[in-house]
């Protein structure tokens, strides 16, 4: 069966697999990024990784490679990373296949497949909140890049000026309020999971944690929503595990905060932790068609 083989960068793990045309996953493993060792040795695992695939495997046979990654990305290069610390890298470099390869980016590109594959719609957002925070924008369905590939850092929207700090540099926000990982980390706990947790037994402490970050992403999807005007938002992951002690209040602050407009609706993501890896198989085929022409 023709396939092609993804591969999803993120932070602490790599999801890769083998993708069908139609979106079935073939084969899918996992392996740990290794962030801490830098950008030399980040950059020979995904190539390891990559080769692996593209090894005999019964019944499958890659005919192009994917890969999502993280920071400034062109079909060619990926631009610089500040997660692994990576400049202009040509895509030659994350792969020594013979094959057609190209690179995307890691939220982008899982933004994509949640439309093909998931929830459908023309003028959506799609907000993944991890670790931290980012965003991937679709206007009349065509997924937006804006001028310089910037788009979609719905993370560092400044919900308070004079707030908390964030590891980009700036105070205040979105992603030091509301992602998984500042939850965690601001009631000193291992996750976000754990903050949920207590909140539901009665802990006061996490409840305001949790409040706040409800606050901060209402106040933020208002900013978007009187901006460009999604049909639909998207909230995918892991914090999207969280389901509808997160969805509800969301909802409900955000209608309140949009006094003369009924709010977009908003719903958790429908592939889940999937969608990074069936977005970097779409750039997998692409590449694939772009040899094909």
């Amino acid at each position: 069966m023709e396939c092609v083989a993804a591969v999803d960068v993120g932070g602490t793990t790599m999801k890769g697999g083998l993708v069908a045309r139609d979106g079935t996953i073939l084969y899918a493993e996992r392996r740990p990024t290794p962030r801490a060792e830098g950008a030399e040795r980040v950059i020979a695992a995904i190539s390891a990784f990559v080769s692996d695939l593209c090894g005999p495997r019964a019944g499958m046979r890659p005919v192009a490679v994917g890969l999502a990654v993280p920071g400034l990305v062109t079909a060619t290069h990926a631009v610089f990373s500040a997660a692994f610390g990576w400049r202009d890298v040509p895509v030659s470099a994350f792969t020594d296949v013979d094959l057609p390869v190209v690179l995307g980016h890691d939220v982008r590109a899982a933004g994509e497949a949640e439309l093909v594959y998931g929830v459908g719609g023309r003028d959506v957002l799609f907000l993944p909140i991890g670790t931290s925070i980012a965003g991937a924008v679709v206007l009349s369905g065509s997924p937006y890049g804006g001028a310089g590939g910037w788009e979609g850092q719905i993370g560092h929207i400044p919900v308070r000026p004079d707030g908390l700090p964030c590891g980009c540099g700036q105070q205040g926000c979105l992603a030091a309020y509301a992602s998984a990982g500042a939850i965690a980390a601001r009631c000193g706990e291992p996750s976000a999971e754990h903050v949920l947790r207590r909140m539901r037994q009665g802990d006061e402490a996490a409840a305001e944690v949790w409040r706040e970050a409800v606050e901060a992403l209402a106040l933020a999807l208002a900013t978007y929503t009187l901006l460009l005007d999604p049909a639909l938002i998207v909230i995918g992951g892991g914090l999207s595990q969280a389901g509808e002690a997160l969805l509800e209040p969301v909802r409900a602050r955000l209608a309140e905060r949009l006094a003369f407009r009924p709010a977009p609706d908003v719903r958790a993501s429908r592939l889940g932790g999937q969608a990074g890896l069936l977005g970097a198989g779409l750039l997998g085929w692409r590449a694939q068609r772009t040899v094909a022409r």
